[in-house]
């Protein structure tokens, strides 16, 4: 209960109870409630800024996942477009080669998409920029494809009538698997084991024990079966024609004769560490019109997809020659 309030009445000399006007109780009234809606409203908005909803929650997880799903996606396409890089470069340095095709350009491989903006319609959001790329580049990667598959199909014509060519072609390792003990050094710049200088490698090492089988990587002609190659020591080379000419270097022995025709899988030799060699191994080379080129690429003939990528593996390794 309230308390009561008097007043001094100075006519009536007596104490008189205060009695509040209903009009000032109304506007009491009205003053807390619009004081109180005041201070609701400004507490909603103080905790709206600061404070999530459900329904925030739960749109933030789905832009967070959204994110992580692009970024998965640009792995993905990643990993697709490192494939897809490697089928190029067979195709340029080896099958157009092999059926005189020009290579494709990496413009042309590469090339956007010209005139108006393809990716207007993903502006405007939080994370446009990153939708926009991804879609870019699936865009490229899609096109990339449809130009490497159109490559292969140009390819597969050209191969209707190369039978001869490709089998004169190296395209098999020149020492088997089961013989060798490592693959010492691949194409590129290696540090000499004489002077320990970076020079370039321009052929390939396969450690295997003296006495090891050599065979020839395509058929051909021997025309050099020598030692007076500096460095290469005992040495074989056959011309296959079609401007190849593969050379097996440090032999122990030779197992053909010059001006003798060889099939592809026939003996011509056996590893050595003649010349300038630090250890049994064969050096093999792989020439194309007069220019070295990386024997790497010319296996497809006896090694499966993975043993391939294990070769590739090892024969990337930055590591020292051995001649």
């Amino acid at each position: 209960m309230g308390k009561v309030k008097y007043y001094y009445d100075s006519e009536t000399l007596s104490y008189r109870k205060i009695r509040r006007k209903k009009r000032t109780t109304f506007k009491y009234i009205m003053l807390f409630l619009t004081a109180a809606g005041l201070f609701g409203f400004l507490s909603f908005f103080i905790v709206s800024q600061y404070v999530e909803s459900p329904k925030e929650r739960e749109l933030a997880r789905e832009l967070q996942n959204m994110e992580l799903q692009y970024q998965l996606l640009n792995k993905r396409m990643d990993d697709a477009i490192a494939a897809l890089e490697n089928v190029e470069e067979r195709d340029n340095a080896i099958y157009r080669l092999y059926f005189e095709a020009n290579p494709i350009p990496d413009e042309q491989r590469r090339a956007g998409f010209g005139g108006i903006n393809r990716y207007k319609k993903y502006e405007g959001f939080d994370n446009s920029q990153l939708i926009a790329e991804t879609n870019k580049r699936l865009d490229i990667l899609e096109k990339a494809i449809v130009v490497q598959s159109k490559s292969l199909d140009e390819i597969a014509k050209l191969a209707e009538d190369k039978e001869k060519f490709l089998e004169a072609i190296p395209a098999i390792q020149p020492v088997n698997n089961v013989s060798l003990t490592r693959v010492a050094s691949g194409y590129g710049f290696r540090t000499d084991p004489f002077t320990k200088v970076r020079k370039f490698h321009f052929g390939m090492d396969f450690t295997a024990p003296r006495g090891t089988p050599v065979y020839a990587t395509g058929d051909g002609i021997v025309k050099r079966a020598d030692n007076s190659a500096t460095g290469y020591g005992k040495h074989i080379r056959i011309d296959h024609g079609f401007g190849y000419v593969s050379l097996y270097a440090h032999l122990y022995k030779y197992n053909v004769r010059v001006n003798q025709r060889v099939k592809r899988g026939d003996l011509i030799g056996f590893v050595g560490s003649t010349g300038r060699s630090e250890a049994p191994h064969l050096h093999y080379e792989v020439f194309k019109d007069g220019n070295r080129i990386n024997p790497i690429n010319f296996y497809y003939g006896n090694l499966s997809a993975e043993e391939f990528d294990k070769l590739l593996e090892k024969a990337s390794l930055e590591n020292q020659s051995l001649d």
